[in-house]
């Protein structure tokens, strides 16, 4: 043992101050001392971690045997690594040396003697298992697991073996230590009794082992008492299932056998294949559930010994490898397997085994779905012929030269090696697509026979295997993505091709007038040579787009490329030869028309062979029999016609869905074509002919491009607009027509029948028969009840009452755990079990509350018959059963309290009461105004009964019922029948004896006691209904859950054979819980995160100070309480976008299943008979149903950097344990980076995915940790960690969750109804993705959250409803969708993860799944909570991000294959719900831009006055209508329909139109405008030169103000400088256009324009907190200026410095292509400088072209007058002097000669201004080349000039907008306006914005401090 040494004093100081921290930085979990910093490097292969823990935990017993346990573990970290190399672990050494010097030092006596610290260490051991019962425990155990069933009291035993666990692991680490002394001990004395005992535990399956040793979810290793899966026959059958059998070959004698589980197949594949031991206890597990599940379904084994149904082996078999069926079909190559009858049900086993271990272990490769199926091949073979022989051998292909098998090293590593070269040329996502191969190209390199030259044992120098060398790119596979616009018309040709042969049919029918003749019908035929010139332009395209693939892609796809290049060129030429002749011969006007037949027979021919193959290859009913027909001729043109690839064969649907989605199209055509042609298109013939026929008019300018061509400009500029509104407006129809057909859809699915509370209320009789009905299995509705089955009607409400209340008020109950509701909201809220003896079904209180006292009123008032008075009460229904169950209440707990002669009185009042009911005298019979005096007096009993009894509360109950009899026979009833009973002598004796209820018995029943608590509560209550609960989200999910009721949906299976599932939560570094200091934190307005959510959560802050106990109460207080402060702490993090909320939320799931499967009562018992009560009581503590709930449903959070988020103790890693310890089922995946040091010095990384639990300590416990080959980020982070992180997925089913969603209890509850959607019929596949509902719960914040929360409600409502049906083209949007787990994992995953490709990852799980023939749909019933972003920031970088991930999609091959390969409608279908909705985006701002570019061009030359002068044909209907429809898309009114729609199906009309409204008031037609800019600069952008990239919003409360500065920064380019160049454009077009009408004329047609700048420029002012405030006003000044001015440097970013914003800004021009169209596109700013000179009044008439020259003259003089202005004093220190002389002369001389040129010309000063207005324009054009061509101008040394007037350009557009605001943030009352109109919808909930916007301090602290 090594010798202890001596630390400094220093480092004793360093070492308790780290504890110490460690101990306040523990969120409440275990002290952990030393134990919670050992390196990780030490824990993968020892128990240090165990042995300190144990230390802690003696301590106080036995500090000497703690330093025992210290010292071992020393001694075991030197020897693992003694030059401690690994990462902390000298830091580790040092601290616990420091440590064992502390319990040396506190140890009394002399010398310590370590020769008797074995012999101390024994001891200890004996008593401490003595006084645990430790022995005594371990039989017990043993009983139990030999007798295989559990008595009543197991629960007990569980608790008991839970306390357990400590004990035991304690019981371990001595052991382990005392096993390592003992080597140095005596065989005999203390070593000999050692030895035995280390025997005896190998021997026994004790718990010491079995309840220690990590699982996940069976604990397959050894069996545990305190789980029960193990013990379910599915589980014990499955486990059966994959024993090992002596057919199989014999394992090595050395093989290492398992301590306490028999050996399996998997134990077969870790010696042949090398497999990693925790990928096979992995992957043991995961088909383990499988199995059991699969057998579940099928029906529960009731043997002894259960067997697996072959039935359940098949089924798994076959959707596990079902990709690698169709793979090997593909390619036409053999199984490996003859047929499914050839192999047994091991063979299967075997097989599926050894593909989800190679899955398991194949890291990023599991990207590579084929190549996986590639590997599988390969090493099933190799597995088939090793299983044939009786010995096993390890496989040839997983053994390295050094004798070792390792798959990961052989197999996966020179993938992952290959893979990670090509990632590296990316250049982190700076790099062009085309230069390195992404996952898809490594992929389909498996989808070509020509794999196999790969070979097996795989060769490294394949061409598969190849990396790249630098500086020559590797081929592509079958698809490049070049970075063009071009892929827009390539991948979509048909829609353009179909647009364009429409607008030509419609042009020239307009041009013929309207006639259909057969000249017509001649120029017609002209959309033949169009068509096929388009043909041939999409081929040529196909080519030159195939650029960097020719070298590597298939033959037979370069051959097809070649053959349509030269059949498209051919027809092309063919076609317009023969009708070139036709016109010829029309023009002839010969009767010959020989051409004329030859061209449409042609043209008839070729049509009718391309309807042929459209029908045969789209048409659902016709494509099977392309499928089947094996004709060489046929199939040849069916592969000329479409391409032939792995994926994206079948996209065919049912015929009927194909004739709905058809049918949808052919209604937006009939009303898209007919307006284009009578308001775009026929308005405008007249006016071009017109223009056409013009003689020469005169220019104002120097004309080069317009004489003789009949003003084909001026016609262009005409038209343009029209066409461009054309092209897009197609998209308007569909908003239109999908927004009527979604509402139509949701009403006909139910929705919004509930949208109020009072609808609950009405209802709410309805809700139990649904709810049994739709969410209630068979098992619960079989169930007996306490009284005998009927028929009847009341039954039956009676027996769904029963069971429906306990679900309903765990709902409640949850409610009341999230602080949505009150205790007394939940006592009103909560339903009556309905299971004891009253025969009325009893309703919740809310809908009875008062109805007692009403009911009493209208018999105070009763002057009518009995009949008369019951009918007025059962107008109100829910009154007549209050009146009836306050009835009954009455007699039984009257029966219930008395006896003997009281009992006989009770009997006697009711009998006769009940007589007189029935007889319909009930007003003769009873004196009906005395029923308040009757009422209080029971009301005062009731009140003494819900009370724990006491001696005077007896008496005084007594008293109450004699008082109460008192009032009833003398008061109450009638005087015939009150003689009566007064000479009733049996009651007449007790009286006068005071025998009389002198005692009563005290309700002992529990139902008598549910009954009395009620009564008393139902005579007391007077609250109104309509106010509960009071809260509106408690009111929403109460009504969306009780609305679901009624929508159509599968029945729910039990539990046992329901679909299991996992949901998947991908996390980084996000917010997980707030901390105090962060709820504390104040900003610059002196308001915290915890005062906010008071006050815009005021009546949740109340709910949850009463159910914490504290009252109203301030911070400090609730800090002072521990428990207190941390559940402020989730209960603030509740109310945001944290990892705490969604892992609440997602944990409902888990307790929805164990309250489903506890009330069906599935148990291991032998007897369950006698298990007839119905409560939920004790369910969450039910093994079975905790057990059950754990093989349905999993869930795990991927959070990738956790392990470095432990190692530098961040915060978030302590808030995550903590969720770990609170949840138990919950789990967390990680990467784990693990450092070592080399001889050389190099730092060498590994890579390990781990998951973890929490332990009984409260620590993470390492359940799985499998080798990495190397680091899995590739390519965008959040796949990759999905990726990594999905293999401990379990389930068929997976649901994506993402770290800012939530969920909801009653939600839950319906979970396995829509898993049950996946084997319900939805068309010709079963769905792969079901869509799921959200609700966005950040609407309240402010009105911009309302915007977005509506805006996305729709899309992920309505519009999402569309695109399943009938269009069936829904994708995967994001979360929450619901993955068919087996059939994504075995296709490539749940998103794709190449480099800024896959920007937008969700999406192409869709574009993956619909291209591998799956089926996604879209259910409304059940909706999960999630979070948007709520400042303007915050959207715009989101949509930003959402834009230029679209403008990826554009360029990408699955976009591609599904706009070629879907039928023509779906086509369009997916083109304008994806990135035809961007391009449509971008249409409507470039509509604006072509149509003030083409004004601008008719007001410069004059030719808008000229043609006025001749004709008046410029102000037309097609203009107008161009600019009204682009209006209302650019202010969003297309937006708001579906928004609308929505709003009446879910709210009602009148609410529909006051929400419209109220967002028009609230400017949210600036906030659509702004918007429409964002997508259009980001998605523009991203095509034309890349850039797009992750942006973090961040998801916090947004009430801060944003800089000035910083918002400049974000909108400088995408939308200020778009702005003031259409400013400039309207201004021009205001200064030098002619319109008739005037001013008049120029708003109507400018006012989109004009608005639309004002939007681009003033929106983020006007939605910016305070943006009005003088003070922050003046402070934005300052930091602008001073970003401005500061020079920047080295390090400095954007934020700090202009300089360093103006670097970033351009770094988006990277290629050389990029340069030269922004160089092109930067060509339009000189249109200005060119037109303004020739409008001078110093100009004149002249029109020489040596007026523009002189014009570049003067701007060269005033950039030299700028330079010399602008000079660096730096730069000139050696004559300053003589350049402030130049300075000074330069402005004397420039006042003088502008003085003498006005003087002595015809310069005027509104010249001046043009002139300026001029050369603005021309600078920018100067600067947008300068920075285009940046390195050619650093070469020239004219860099900082340029940089110079790039300053003095951003510093006036920064004084341009600065200064309204200046102007407006005078008057006091606009910043009083701008908060009513930012945070309205927070006022309506009582948020006090302005009060957090003043910033006053006093008043927060006086009223929340």
């Amino acid at each position: 043992m090594a010798r202890v040494t001596t630390s400094s004093d220093n480092w004793e100081k360093l070492v308790r101050a780290v504890l110490r921290s460690e101990q306040r930085a523990g969120h409440e979990r275990t002290n952990s001392g030393i134990a919670g910093a050992v390196p990780d490097s030490l824990q993968r292969t020892t128990n240090i971690n165990a042995i300190l823990q144990a230390a802690d935990e003696i301590q106080s017993e036995d500090p000497n045997v703690a330093r025992i346990l210290c010292e071992q573990a020393y001694s075991m970290a030197q020897n693992l690594d003694p030059s401690s190399d690994g990462r902390g672990v000298l830091q580790f050494k040092t601290g616990l040396m420091s440590v064992i010097k502390q319990k040396l030092a506190k140890k009394e006596g002399g010398q310590i003697d370590r020769n008797r610290d074995i012999e101390r260490l024994w001891e200890f051991y004996n008593q401490y298992k003595r006084r645990h019962r430790v022995d005594d425990i371990q039989r017990e155990e043993q009983k139990w697991r030999e007798a295989g069933t559990f008595s009543a009291d197991v629960g007990d035993l569980e608790l008991r073996f839970s306390e357990m666990k400590k004990v035991f692991a304690t019981l371990r680490a001595l052991v382990e230590v005392m096993e390592a002394l003992s080597k140095d001990a005596t065989s005999d004395g203390v070593g000999r009794l050692i030895m035995e005992e280390l025997r005896r535990i190998k021997k026994s399956s004790a718990a010491i082992s079995g309840e220690l040793i990590p699982y996940n979810i069976v604990p397959l290793e050894a069996p545990s008492l305190t789980n029960a899966i193990g013990y379910f026959p599915e589980v014990r059958g499955a486990i059966s299932a994959i024993r090992y059998t002596e057919q199989f070959p014999r394992l090595p004698a050395d093989f290492e056998t398992p301590g306490q589980r028999e050996l399996d197949m998997f134990d077969l594949l870790e010696y042949v294949f090398g497999f990693q031991k925790d990928n096979i206890r992995n992957q043991r597990e995961h088909v383990v559930l499988a199995l059991a599940n699969a057998q579940s379904r099928l029906g529960i084994p009731i043997d002894a010994d259960p067997k697996l149904d072959e039935r359940a082996v098949r089924e798994v078999f076959l959707k596990s490898l079902d990709n690698y069926i169709k793979w090997c079909k593909y390619l036409r190559i053999r199984l490996v397997w003859n047929s499914l009858e050839a192999i047994n049900k091991d063979r299967k086993l075997f097989l599926v085994s050894l593909y989800f271990c190679i899955w398991g272990e194949a890291a990023n490769a599991r990207f590579l779905p084929e190549c996986i199926c590639y590997i599988f091949h390969q090493m099933a073979r190799e597995l088939d012929a090793i299983l044939d022989r009786a010995e096993a051998t390890q496989a040839a292909s997983c053994t390295g030269e050094n004798g070792s098998v390792s798959f990961l090293e052989q197999i996966i590593c020179p993938i992952y090696g290959a893979l990670a070269a090509e990632a590296e040329r990316n250049n982190n996502g700076k790099a062009a697509h085309s230069e390195w191969r992404n996952y898809d190209d490594f992929n389909e390199y498996f989808w070509s026979p020509a794999c196999f030259e790969l070979s097996w044992p795989m060769k490294r120098n394949s061409s598969f295997l190849l990396k790249p060398k630098k500086g020559k790119r590797t081929g592509k596979s079958s698809f490049v993505e070049h970075r063009t616009f071009l892929h827009l018309f390539r991948s979509f040709h048909r829609l353009w091709m179909f647009l364009i042969i429409m607008f030509q049919a419609l042009a020239i029918i307009a041009f013929h007038d309207g006639k259909l003749n057969l000249n017509t019908f001649k120029t017609l035929l002209s959309i033949g040579p169009t068509f096929a010139v388009m043909n041939f332009l999409e081929s040529c395209l196909d080519v030159v787009l195939m650029f960097g693939a020719y070298s590597t892609a298939r033959g037979m796809a370069i051959s097809r490329l070649v053959i349509r290049f030269f059949w498209c060129g051919l027809s092309s030429v063919f076609v317009l030869y023969v009708y070139v002749r036709l016109l010829q011969e029309r023009n002839k006007n010969t009767s010959d028309s020989l051409y004329f037949r030859i061209y449409v027979l042609v043209l008839g021919v070729y049509a009718g062979l391309r309807v042929l193959f459209a029908l045969l290859l789209k048409f659902p009913a016709c494509h099977r029999l392309s499928e089947m027909s094996d004709q060489s001729f046929f199939q040849f043109f069916k592969w000329i016609y479409e391409e032939r690839y792995f994926v994206g064969r079948g996209l065919v649907e049912k015929t009927t869905d194909y004739m709905s989605y058809v049918f949808f199209w052919l209604v937006i055509f009939a009303c898209k074509f007919p307006f284009a042609y009578f308001l775009q298109i026929k308005p405008l013939v007249g006016p071009t002919k017109i223009i056409i026929n013009l003689p020469r008019l005169q220019y104002s300018w120097h004309d080069f491009v317009s004489k003789n061509n009949n003003n084909m400009l001026t016609v262009a500029s005409l038209w343009a607009p029209v066409v461009a509104i054309y092209i897009m407006d197609i998209h308007i129809w569909y908003t239109l027509l999908s927004a009527i057909y979604g509402a139509v859809m949701g009403a006909r699915g139910r929705l919004g029948e509930i949208r109020s509370i009072e609808m609950v209320h009405k209802r709410f009789e309805s809700f139990p028969e649904a709810f049994v009905k739709n969410l209630v299995s068979p098992q619960i509705k079989r169930m007996p009840f306490e009284r005998e089955s009927s028929q009847s009607p009341h039954d039956n409400n009676k027996t769904y009452a029963a069971i429906f209340s306990p679900f309903w008020n765990e709902i409640i109950k949850a409610l009341r755990e999230e602080d949505y509701i009150s205790n007394r909201e939940m006592d009103l809220l909560s339903m009556p079990s309905n299971t004891g003896s009253l025969k009325l079904v009893q309703w919740p209180l809310f809908l009875l509350s008062s109805k007692i006292l009403l009911a009493m009123d209208l018999a105070l008032d009763c002057k009518d018959t009995q009949a008369d008075l019951w009918n007025r009460i059962c107008k109100d229904e829910y009154m007549a059963y209050a009146v009836q169950e306050c009835y009954s209440s009455i007699e039984k707990i009257l029966h219930s309290l008395v006896d003997g002669e009281g009992r006989l009185w009770v009997e006697r009042i009711f009998r006769e009461i009940n007589s007189s009911i029935s007889e319909g005298s009930l007003v003769i019979t009873l004196h009906l105004k005395k029923l308040p005096v009757v009422l209080s007096r029971f009301t005062a009993l009731t009140g003494l009964l819900i009370r724990d009894p006491t001696p005077e509360l007896a008496k005084g109950a007594a008293k109450a019922v004699y008082d109460f009899y008192d009032v009833v026979t003398h008061e109450l009833l009638s005087s015939d029948l009150r003689e009566q009973l007064d000479t009733w002598q049996i009651l007449l004796r007790a009286r006068n004896e005071g025998r009389l209820f002198s005692r009563i018995e005290w309700p002992k029943d529990a139902d008598i006691k549910e009954q009395v608590k009620r009564l008393h509560l139902l005579l007391t209550v007077k609250d109104n209904a309509v106010n509960i609960p009071k809260n509106l989200e408690a009111r929403r999910r109460l009504q969306f859950f009780t609305n679901s009721l009624f929508m159509d949906m599968p029945s729910a299976k039990p539990v046992c054979e329901m679909m299991p599932f996992c949901v998947f939560t991908p996390y980084y570094s996000e917010t997980v819980l707030y901390s105090n200091s962060e709820l504390r934190l104040e900003n610059e307005d002196g308001i915290s995160t915890l005062f906010y959510l008071q006050k815009i959560f005021p009546d949740e802050w109340e709910n949850f100070l009463e159910r914490i106990g504290q009252g109203d109460i301030g911070y400090a207080e609730i800090q002072e309480n521990s428990t207190s402060a941390l559940e402020l702490r989730f209960w603030a993090s509740y109310r945001g976008q944290t990892l705490a909320r969604t892992v609440r939320g997602m944990m409902y799931y888990r307790k929805a299943l164990m309250l489903q499967s506890h009330l069906e009562r599935r148990s291991l018992e032998e007897d369950v008979s006698s298990r007839t009560s119905f409560t939920t009581q004790g369910f969450e503590l039910s093994r079975e149903a905790r057990a059950q709930a754990d093989i349905k449903f999993t869930y795990v959070v991927s959070c990738q950097i956790y392990g470095q988020q432990k190692q530098r103790k961040a915060p978030e890693a302590a808030d995550i344990a903590l969720l770990l310890q609170r949840n138990e089922a919950l789990r967390v995946a990680f990467i784990h980076v693990e450092e070592s040091g080399a001889a050389d010095g190099n730092v060498t990384k590994e890579f390990y995915s781990k998951l973890v639990k929490a332990d009984a300590n409260g620590k993470d416990q390492e359940i799985f940790s499998i080798r990495l080959p190397g680091d899995p980020k590739l390519g965008e982070g959040k796949p990759e960690n999905q990726n990594h992180a999905i293999v401990f997925t379990r389930g068929e089913a997976v649901q994506t969750i993402d770290m800012n969603q939530d969920n909801y209890l009653e939600e839950a509850m319906k979970m396995r109804n829509l898993l049950e959607e996946f084997r319900a019929n939805h068309g010709l596949r079963p769905p792969t993705i079901l869509g799921v509902r959200e609700h966005v719960f950040t609407g309240s914040v402010s009105s911009l959250a309302w915007f977005m929360s509506n805006q996305e409600t729709s899309f992920v409502t309505l519009g999402q409803r569309v695109l399943a049906c009938p269009l069936k083209v829904r994708m995967h949007y994001g979360h929450p969708d619901v993955f068919d787990r087996i059939f994504h994992i075995t296709r490539g995953g749940i998103s794709k993860s190449s480099r800024v490709i896959n920007i937008s990852e969700d999406i192409y799980a869709g574009f993956n799944s619909t291209l591998r023939q799956g089926n996604i749909t879209h259910h409304e019933y059940i909706q999960v909570g999630k979070g948007r972003d709520v400042g303007l920031n915050q959207i715009a970088l989101f949509e930003g991000k959402v834009a230029g991930g679209n403008g990826e999609q554009v360029l990408s091959r699955d976009v591609y294959r599904l706009g070629q390969l879907f039928d023509f409608f779906r086509m369009l279908s997916f083109f304008f719900t994806t990135v035809g909705f961007y391009v449509c985006t971008m249409m409507t701002v470039l509509t604006v831009y072509v149509f003030l570019y083409g004004r601008a061009y008719l007001a410069f030359s004059g030719l808008d006055q000229g043609i006025s002068d001749e004709a008046d044909v410029l102000g037309n209907t097609a203009l107008d209508t161009v600019l009204n429809a682009q209006f209302l898309v650019q202010i969003g009114i297309f937006t708001a329909v579906p928004m609308v729609m929505g709003f009446i199906l879910e709210l009602g009309l009148l609410q529909a139109v006051f929400s419209f409204i109220t967002m028009q008031l609230q400017l949210c037609s600036v906030f659509f405008t702004f918007s429409l800019g964002t997508r259009t600069h980001y998605f523009g952008r991203t095509i034309l030169h890349g850039g797009a990239k992750y942006r973090a919003t961040g998801r916090g409360f947004v009430v801060r103000h944003i800089k000035f500065a910083e918002n400049y920064r974000l909108y400088s380019r995408s939308h200020f400088v778009k702005a003031l160049e259409v400013a400039l454009l309207l201004i021009v077009y205001m200064a030098y256009g002619y319109s008739e009408g005037g001013a008049v004329t120029f708003v109507l047609l400018t006012i989109s324009s004009w608005f639309l700048v004002f939007s681009w420029l003033f929106a983020p002012y006007i939605f910016n907190p305070s943006g009005f405030e003088w003070q922050k006003t003046v402070e934005d000044f300052d930091d602008w200026t001073n970003w401005l001015m500061y020079k920047g440097g080295v390090g400095v970013k954007g934020d700090n410095s202009w300089e360093s914003w103006w670097e970033e800004e351009q770094t988006h021009i990277q290629t050389l292509r990029g340069r030269i169209l922004e160089t092109i596109l930067s060509f339009r700013f000189i249109m200005f400088q060119y037109g303004i000179v020739y409008k001078l009044h110093l100009t004149g008439r002249d029109t020489s072209i040596a007026v523009y020259g002189f014009s570049w003259v003067v701007l060269a003089g005033l950039v030299m007058i700028f330079k010399i202005f602008t000079f660096s004093p730096k730069k000139s220190t050696n004559f300053q002097l003589v350049l402030r002389f130049m300075q000074g002369i330069t402005c004397i001389g420039l006042i003088v000669a502008l003085c003498l040129v006005v003087f002595f010309t015809d310069l005027s000063i509104p010249d001046l201004f043009a002139s300026f207005l001029a050369f603005i324009p021309t600078g920018w054009f100067i600067l947008s080349l300068a920075i285009a061509w940046r390195s050619i101008v650093r070469s020239l040394g004219l860099w900082d000039s340029v940089k110079a007037f790039a300053r003095m350009y951003d510093a006036g557009m920064g004084i341009l907008i600065f200064s309204p605001i200046a102007v407006l943030s005078w008057f006091p009352f606009v910043s009083t306006f701008q908060s009513r109109l930012l945070f309205n919808q927070a006022f309506s909930r009582g948020l006090e914005i302005s009060l957090i916007l003043a910033g006053n301090k006093a008043n927060v602290e006086a009223s929340s401090f």
